[in-house]
C-alpha cells in the first residue's frame, strides 16, 4: 500500500465541506482508483466552525500560513477565493514542494500564468478543474479529451446566476431587478451580485478556456465584458418572436488575425441545445475540427458539484505524485515553450449578426429610410417587425421596430447605428445585442 496522501485545506465553506464530505463518503472508492488513502489532516479558515462535514481527523484552525507550511500536507486545496491572500498562499504552498489543487477562478484568470511558471520551476502541479463550470469537466475534457483536435471555437453559459435571471425574464416575462432579488434570496446571487450579472465572472472562466483551447496565453484584460443589467423584457419578447432566446453568453473563437474573448447578452436560435439550457446549470460547445461539436451540460455551482470537480483534481495529483515532472499533462494543455501569442481581437473588429431594436416616429416612409441608409452599408436584413403605437392618442406616436441584420463587421455597425440615430425620425439610443447561429 502507497503512502496516503494528506490534504490541507484553505476554506471550509460550502465548496470545502462539500469536499470534505465527498473524499469521507467515497474514500473507499477513491482508494480503488488511487490505490492510496486520501486524508485531509488540517484546515484553516477564518471561521472554522462553519465546516459542515465530519471534523474527526482534521486539525482546524484559522492560521492558513500553518496548513501551507505544514510537514503533514503534500497537497494544498484553495478554497477561499478572491485575489489575495489566495495568490500568495498558493505561490508559497509551491515554493514548499507541494502540489495545489484550486477552485479559485479569478486566480488563475489573473495570475495563472506566474503560478504555472512556478510550479515547473519546482516540478508540482496546479490542478484547477473546479474554476469553471463546477461539476462539469470542461477543462479535462478540453485540454485532455479533445488534445488530437484543431479547436475552431467555444460558446459557452459559464455563470449559473445570470442563466437562473434570463431563464426567468425569457419564460415569465419578468423584470431583471425582480428575478435578482429573487436570485439574492435563494442564495444563487451574493450581496453584491455585480461580478455575476455584469460578466466578470464569466469572463474569468472564458479566459481559461479559450488559453487552453487555442494555446494561448491567459489573457483577462484582452476580454470584452458586457452585462445583463440593461436587458430589458421587451427585448427578450421580441427575440422569443424571431425565433431566438437571449442567454449570457462566452464565446472564444480562434480567427486567422487573433482570438475572439467576449462576454455579452446573445442570441440563440431556440432550436439549439444551448438556447434549452435554463435555471443556475450550465453548458459549454465546443466545436473542434475532428471531433465537430459537442456539448457539456451540468451543474455550475454547489457544495457537491463543485467538490465533485476539486476530488477529481485531488485524485489526478494523487496519481501523479512521485512521476517525473516532465510526464504531467501541461497545466494549460499546450507545453510553456510553444504557447503561441495571438492577440485578443477588439470587439469592434468581430463579424455577427445582430437583433436591432429601435423607436420611430410614425411617418410614412420612415421604414424606406432605414432600409437605405442600412443597405448602403452593406447590411442587409435578415426579418423585420414592425410593432403598433404603444399610445395612439399621442401626437406623434412612436412604433417600435425590431430587426435582424446580416453578418456585419461590428465597427461598420456602429458607424451606421451613428447615423440612423441621427434621424430626426428615430427616438433615442438604438439596441443591439449580437447573435450567435452555433453552425
Amino acid at each position: 500500500m502507497l503512502e496516503p496522501v494528506r490534504i490541507g485545506l484553505l476554506g471550509v465553506g460550502t465548496v470545502g465541506s462539500g469536499t470534505v464530505n465527498v473524499l469521507k463518503r467515497n474514500a473507499e472508492e477513491i482508494e480503488r482508483r488511487t490505490g492510496r488513502q486520501i486524508l485531509v489532516t488540517r484546515a484553516a479558515a477564518r471561521n472554522p466552525d462553519k465546516l459542515a462535514a465530519d471534523p474527526e481527523g482534521i486539525e482546524l484552525g484559522t492560521d492558513l500560513e500553518s496548513v501551507v507550511d505544514a510537514d503533514d500536507v503534500d497537497v494544498v486545496v484553495e478554497l477561499i477565493g478572491g485575489y489575495e491572500p489566495a495568490r500568495s498562499l498558493v505561490l508559497r504552498a509551491i515554493e514548499n514542494g507541494k502540489h495545489v489543487v484550486t477552485a479559485n477562478k479569478a486566480l488563475i484568470a489573473l495570475h495563472g500564468d506566474e503560478i504555472f511558471a512556478a510550479a515547473a520551476q519546482k516540478g508540482v502541479s496546479v490542478a484547477y478543474e473546479a474554476a469553471v463550470a463546477g461539476g462539469i469537466p470542461i477543462i479535462k475534457s478540453v485540454r485532455e479529451g479533445l488534445a488530437g483536435n484543431r479547436i475552431e471555437w467555444l460558446v459557452g453559459i459559464i455563470n449559473g446566476t445570470g442563466n437562473f435571471i434570463l431563464s426567468e425574464m425569457s419564460e415569465k416575462g419578468r423584470e431583471f431587478d425582480g428575478v435578482l432579488k429573487e436570485a439574492q434570496e435563494l442564495g444563487y446571487a451574493e450581496a453584491d451580485p455585480t461580478f455575476d450579472i455584469e460578466g466578470t465572472d464569466a469572463a474569468h472562466k472564458l479566459t481559461i478556456l479559450a488559453s487552453i483551447a487555442f494555446g494561448v496565453p491567459l489573457q483577462f484584460d484582452a476580454c470584452y465584458t458586457e452585462g445583463i443589467s440593461k436587458l430589458s423584457p421587451q427585448d427578450v419578447k421580441y427575440a422569443a418572436e424571431l425565433g431566438y432566446t437571449v442567454k449570457h453568453l462566452g464565446v472564444a473563437r480562434r480567427e486567422d488575425n487573433g482570438i475572439e474573448l467576449r462576454v455579452h447578452p446573445t442570441l440563440i436560435p431556440e432550436k439549439r441545445l444551448l438556447a434549452n439550457v435554463n435555471g443556475v446549470m450550465n453548458a459549454v460547445v465546443v466545436k473542434a475540427d475532428a471531433v465537430g461539436p459537442t456539448l457539456y451540460y451540468g451543474a455550475g455551482a454547489g457544495a457537491e458539484p463543485t467538490a465533485s470537480a476539486v476530488v477529481a483534481d485531488i485524485i489526478d495529483v494523487a496519481r501523479l505524485i512521485g512521476q517525473p515532472a516532465h510526464t504531467h499533462v501541461p497545466d494549460l494543455g499546450f507545453r510553456a515553450e510553444r504557447m503561441g501569442e495571438r492577440g485578443v481581437l477588439d470587439i469592434e473588429d468581430i463579424e455577427s449578426a445582430y437583433y436591432l431594436r429601435m423607436q420611430v416616429k410614425d411617418r410614412a416612409g420612415v421604414m424606406a429610410k432605414i432600409t437605405s441608409i442600412l443597405a448602403e452599408q452593406g447590411i442587409s436584413i435578415e426579418a423585420v417587425v414592425q410593432k403598433e403605437a404603444e399610445d395612439d392618442a399621442a401626437d406623434e406616436p412612436i412604433l417600435p421596430i425590431f430587426m435582424v441584420t446580416s453578418q456585419i463587421q461590428e465597427k461598420s455597425l456602429n458607424a451606421t447605428l451613428k447615423e440612423l440615430e441621427a434621424l430626426d425620425e428615430v427616438v433615442g439610443s438604438i439596441v443591439k445585442i449580437r447573435i450567435e447561429y452555433l453552425d
